[in-house]
């Protein structure tokens, strides 16, 4: 990144007075020491400003009193990207880009057991189901879709049956979760929910800022019951424990991190709750059981 700014200054597009405009436009790029939690616009400013990357009370929101005292616009290089196209070619323009009722182009992710995994740039609208079968090439061989995370790990499961559900943020919203960053984590038939959440999970908890109770003890509480779940040490309340803890970290906690680590559990107790009594049923998780021929003997 450095390097890319020293080109586009020594090319006079960074810098004082660019291109004889009479604008000048300076760009710094600042390493800070915060963490997952500065995807939060006022963690983030605490982080560059050399704070704890702790939320801010709002109001005042950062457009009225920001970054060192002063109106701050925070938005990420996707959305700043599109400016300049907007600004050249028209609103209309931008908004025919998208498909399916969508706006412009997004960026979307593909990870998990999927043939070619990665990063596609492709109209707002897109379907699961394309990107996950066309552009993601199919889940791999042997592999059938359990269900799929659409936005990232803080966004809710969905099933097969909402692969037609276009990616933008109201459909997503309507089908039960949150388009969030269009990175769709893929979930197999032999891959173990609760590990998954579990996995999840242990994530969010290690990158709560601590700042509020309910995040900072409830996230670590979670961990906790999922873990002995996972490892066959769950007991017969854990499931409404589970429910019950979710209902009181979520609405109770200071900014949007805790109910968004919340909602691959719950709605994880929801879809594949079934997966959840097995273990604690059976004393262990059901995939590990194997077949004569090797193959898992759950999906």
């Amino acid at each position: 990144m450095r390097q890319a700014l020293a080109e586009v200054e020594a090319a006079g597009l960074v810098g004082r007075n660019v291109g004889g405009s009479g604008f000048d436009l300076k760009i710094d790029i600042h390493l800070s020491a915060g963490r997952y939690i500065c995807g939060e616009e006022t963690a983030l400013i605490n982080a560059i400003e050399g704070r704890r990357p702790n939320p801010r009370h709002k109001p005042p929101r950062p457009s009225e009193k920001g970054l060192w005292g002063q109106p701050t616009t925070t938005n990420n290089v996707e959305t700043l990207v599109n400016v300049p196209h907007i600004l050249l070619n028209g609103a209309d323009w931008f908004r025919n880009l998208g498909i399916n009722g969508g706006c412009g182009p997004k960026l979307y992710g593909v990870s998990g057991k999927v043939q070619r995994p990665g990063l596609f740039e492709l109209p707002t609208g897109t379907t699961a189901r394309e990107l996950i079968f066309k552009h993601g090439g199919g889940l791999a061989e042997g592999c059938t879709l359990l269900g799929f995370l659409p936005g990232g790990a803080s966004t809710a499961f969905l099933l097969p049956q909402h692969l037609d559900v276009p990616l933008d943020f109201d459909p997503v919203a309507k089908a039960g979760s949150r388009l969030g960053t269009g990175a769709i984590i893929v979930l197999d038939d032999a891959t173990c929910p609760v590990r998954v959440v579990l996995n999840l999970m242990r994530f969010f908890a290690r990158e709560s800022c601590g700042f509020c109770t309910p995040c900072r003890d409830g996230l670590p509480y979670l961990e906790q019951i999922l873990a002995a779940i996972a490892s066959g040490e769950g007991q017969a309340g854990d499931l409404t424990l589970l429910e019950e803890l979710c209902g009181k970290i979520a609405p109770y906690s200071f900014c949007a991190f805790a109910p968004g680590a919340t909602m691959p559990l719950t709605s994880s107790l929801q879809y594949f709750r079934g997966h959840y009594e097995q273990h604690i049923a059976s004393g262990r998780c059901p995939s590990d059981a194997t077949n004569e021929g090797g193959a898992q003997a759950w999906g």
